[in-house]
């Protein structure tokens, strides 16, 4: 596979380490989670809904495919049997408050004079420089900080509402392994590997370009509610049914504008359909919120699935992955037992991904070794 023979140590836990990791592990990576010594380890070992077999399903869906090995990184032979395991790594992904790991002695410096082919990520909330360094937070602190929170503002009260994913875990966990692909690529031919210093703030703004027009064009706040990603335009909002369902039009290209109110026979609609949001589209709004309101999902779904035009019902997650598209994509997985898991996203042609779906057991063990490398 794509990864076959890079060696990788996860000192992180929770989400956006343990996620690239796996990412890895999919693909061929040998992968070895480093869990604190004080019988729980990754601590997503005991958080969330426990499935069947009595695993939680959190752990199940970060740690496939991994080895783990318990370590006390304060205590001098724990922290011997991890450098030695450094030394003959690819990659290492820590996610600790900035400067626990060089007080530990495992910080990049410390290993890369031992390894200097080391690609040493570290994901932290507001990266390694700055003002925010030693300021701890999760998810929700960062979108705050960041001003995405704020987009969320609903149409009832203009207040924030809590996100409905975490957008800086998700942001930061692509951002670090791409990162990581990319220091393996140049090492190639410089032999060197890189530090690498991700900030989840970081990686939030930079996924920001569709939305900082009012602030680099206007020097002023976003008006979420005059956005066309949050409901300002006609065609890229939802709608509710007469069912108490909801339907979603979610694009604004003049064609599909010309589709839909062709179909609802309002034509003369369609310059203002494909017009910028904002105040602009109140009439439009108004009677889209109407005519969806008159009739129920499914008789939305029968008249609106033969038409060229971007829309869906709002469905819930379990529709999603119960869904046969989940299954034809391999995004629905099951191991032996029948347990479900979360499938790979990168198809690739060539050496595609082969998850393991059998998850590591905790052991308190400092005599781990790596697996032999692939000729």
């Amino acid at each position: 596979m794509k990864l076959s023979g890079i060696r990788v140590l996860d000192l992180s836990q929770f989400l956006p380490g343990p996620h690239l990791t796996m990412t890895m592990a999919d693909h061929g990576a040998d992968v070895i989670m480093v869990e604190p010594k004080n019988g729980v380890g990754e601590p997503t070992r005991r958080m969330g809904t426990v499935a069947r077999d009595g695993q939680r399903v959190w752990f199940r869906n970060i740690a496939r495919g991994k080895r783990s090995i318990a370590l006390d990184l304060k205590d001098k032979n724990d922290l011997e049997a991890f450098l030695a395991l450094a030394d003959d790594a690819d990659v290492i992904v820590e996610a600790f408050r900035p400067g626990v790991v060089k007080r530990l002695g495992i910080g990049y410096d410390a290993v890369a004079v031992r390894n200097p082919r080391i690609v040493y990520c570290a994901i932290s909330a507001f990266g390694q420089s700055g003002p925010w360094r030693d300021k701890p937070s999760h998810d929700l602190g960062v979108q705050a900080l960041a001003g995405t929170l704020d987009l969320s503002r609903g149409f009832a009260d203009d207040k924030p509402n809590m996100p409905n994913l975490v957008a800086a875990d998700m942001a930061s966990s692509l951002t670090a392994l791409s990162a990581i692909l990319m220091a393996l690529l140049a090492r190639e031919s410089t032999g060197r590997g890189d530090y690498i210093d991700i900030a989840m703030y970081d990686a939030l703004l930079a996924w920001t370009p569709n939305v900082t027009g009012s602030v680099f064009g206007e020097d002023r706040a976003p008006m979420p509610r005059q956005m066309r990603n949050y409901g300002g335009q006609a065609m890229n909002r939802i709608y509710e049914t007469k069912d108490g369902a909801h339907i979603v039009l979610a694009g604004n290209e003049r064609k599909f504008c010309e589709n839909l109110l062709n179909a609802l026979g309002r034509s003369d609609l369609a310059d203002l359909a494909a017009g910028e949001p904002g105040e602009s589209q109140k009439t439009l709004i108004e009677f889209l919120a109407r005519t969806f309101k008159a009739r129920t999902r499914p008789e939305w779904e029968a008249l609106l699935a033969p038409l060229d035009l971007c829309w869906a019902p709002v469905r819930s997650l379990k529709d999603a992955f119960s869904d046969a598209n989940a299954a034809a994509r391999g995004m629905l997985l099951r191991d032996g037992a029948g347990n479900p898991h979360i499938g790979p996203a990168i198809k690739y042609a060539n050496e595609p991904a082969e998850p393991c779906l059998e998850l590591p057991d905790y052991a308190a063990s400092s005599n781990l070794r790596w697996r032999p490398r692939d000729s």
